[in-house]
């Protein structure tokens, strides 16, 4: 009964994380939409801004989603004294980050916007953005060491809740601040970033009332329990993590570095890259919480030693990712040219824009057959240390060189230099169906015997 319910308890599992996904995407959106109306030169300006953030939050990413392996483990077997030590790991590693990338973008913003465009008004907009969102990094950090860990235990409501209260928020101060109205001052691009900080505080502060309020929560905890966590067990955790960090960090590092590629071909390159990014991003969210749910429902079982069970689970995962596939990839290709007609671009623009999205639907079923092999199935396993192996070989190893062979030597226009970057996609997803089926990639932290 346990397996025929499996697909119910996906999708159950699934759909508060969808929801979640969809939130942060959506500000995303609506911040491109809203930037983009200002000018092309103020959407790349945020957008190239926004990559430090996006290589923090990613790097976060793979310290919270590595730690999460044995969270989730240690909840399904009830340990909740060990499932809060962890929440004390990620506490200190979010602290121990923050703080340092923070003051290095406050101090040398100039120089990370001129990684990505030497355009001189991109370069002064951009500035004036980081120095004031680079404070919403430490709340941001805080906020997903609850989230994450809401995650493990199945606690959503509060969280998505929460997030959808601090995007609406956010929304309405974008409106505000970037246009100036309701006798709002009009601020460009710095309102943007203060309406970002506000939203990012506030969204903190709400999701750890949401723990500490209610009487019994597994994630509620004091100090002590908190921080009791010993050496050998922060190494335990960070044994797994780490992969996931560098995975996950050299990954962000790699769209950066394509990013900064798009960037040398023109401004309206790196304006059109930032929409495409989003808008796919919005459609990856059925992917990526139920990669969630899938990682969470595999790993539970794989805690208490039912491997077989984990790899029946993993089929059917797949199977729904298959057919995700040709519906996101269909509805994109339909919808396209709605949404290049949202942001009034010239001619030029919007024809680049729509080929993009083209080139992105295409190369969508290989990317997310890769990503959902490893971040749904391999990293709930533990097998973390292959998953970093194929990621970086695939996003440094190839997809940044392919992104600069086509901007600086073949001096293709921007879909086709996206479409030859998505070639590594086509290649990585036969390396990760090969360490799948080997069943390898399962891994037992609890001390469980396999009882199968």
């Amino acid at each position: 009964m346990e397996r025929d319910n499996f697909y119910h308890r996906l999708i159950v599992t699934s759909i508060p994380m969808i929801i979640q996904q969809i939130i942060s995407v959506t500000l995303n959106l609506a911040d491109t939409i809203m930037v983009g109306k200002v000018s092309e030169n103020a959407l790349a300006a945020v957008g190239a801004a926004n990559q430090v953030y996006f290589i923090f939050s990613v790097v976060l990413f793979g310290i919270f989603s590595g730690a999460a392996v044995h969270a989730v483990q240690y909840w399904g077997i009830g340990d909740i004294d060990s499932l809060r030590k962890i929440v004390g790991i990620d506490y200190t590693m979010c602290i121990v980050l923050s703080v340092p990338v923070i003051i290095a973008v406050y101090f040398a913003a100039p120089f990370f916007i001129e990684l990505f465009s030497h355009n001189a008004e991109v370069i002064v907009m951009g500035t004036q953005y980081m120095k004031i969102a680079c404070f919403s990094y430490f709340f941001s950090g805080m906020t997903f060491v609850i989230s994450y860990n809401s995650r493990s235990v199945q606690d959503l409501k509060y969280p998505t809740i929460i997030n959808a209260c601090a995007i609406l928020l956010n929304i309405i101060l974008n409106y505000l601040l970037i246009f100036g109205h309701f006798g709002f001052p009009e601020m460009g691009v710095k309102g943007a970033a203060v309406a970002t900080l506000a939203a990012r505080i506030l969204e903190c502060i709400a999701m750890h009332l949401s723990i500490y309020l209610r009487k019994k929560h597994p994630l509620k905890a004091t100090f002590g329990q908190l921080f009791s966590y010993s050496g050998s067990m922060f190494i335990n955790i960070m044994k797994t993590a780490i992969p996931v960090i560098i995975t996950e960090g050299l990954w962000a590092f790699s769209v950066s570095s394509i990013f900064a590629a798009y960037g040398k071909i023109s401004a309206a390159a790196l304006a059109v890259s930032q929409i495409a990014v989003t808008v796919t991003d919005f459609f990856q969210t059925v992917y990526f919480g139920m990669g969630n749910a899938a990682a969470v429902l595999i790993g539970k079982v794989l805690g208490r030693g039912l491997k077989e069970r984990a790899f029946q689970y993993s089929q059917k995962v797949l199977n729904v990712t298959w057919i995700l596939n040709v519906a996101m990839t269909v509805l994109i290709i339909l919808i396209r040219r709605p949404i290049a007609l949202i942001y009034n671009f010239g001619p030029e623009t919007t024809d680049m824009l729509m080929k993009a999205l083209l080139v992105y639907a295409v190369a969508m079923a290989p990317k997310m057959l890769a990503y959902m092999t490893i971040c749904a199935i391999l990293r709930a396993g533990g097998d973390t240390m292959f998953c970093m192996y194929v990621d970086v070989s695939f996003n440094v190893g190839l997809q940044i060189p392919l992104a600069y062979i086509g901007v600086l030597v073949l001096k293709w226009s921007l879909p086709w230099v996206m479409a030859l970057v998505a070639v590594a996609d086509f290649i990585k997803v036969f390396f990760c169906y090969h360490r799948y089926y080997s069943k390898k990639w399962m891994n037992i932290f609890t001390g469980r015997e396999e009882i199968c």
